[in-house]
C-alpha cells in the first residue's frame, strides 16, 4: 500500500510546523527549514524528532 498523497495536505513538521516534502527514493519526509528527514516505516510516517536524521548541505541544496 502506497502512502496517500492527500496526507501531505495536512501533515506538518513536528518541530517547526512547516511543510514536509516526500522523498520517494529514500522513503522519507523532508523538512528543509529544520534540515531533518523523517523516516516512513511500513507506510507510516514516523514524525518523532528523536528518529529524524539531519540532512547534509548537499541534500538541502539539491
Amino acid at each position: 500500500m502506497a502512502l496517500d498523497h492527500r496526507l501531505f495536505e495536512i501533515i506538518a513538521c513536528p518541530v517547526c510546523k512547516g511543510k514536509l516534502h516526500y522523498d520517494k527514493a529514500k522513503e522519507e519526509l523532508i523538512c528543509r527549514g529544520d534540515r531533518l528527514a523523517y523516516p516512513i516505516e511500513d507506510n507510516i510516517p514516523v514524525l518523532l524528532e528523536s528518529r529524524a536524521r539531519e540532512l547534509t548541505l548537499e541534500e538541502i541544496s539539491s
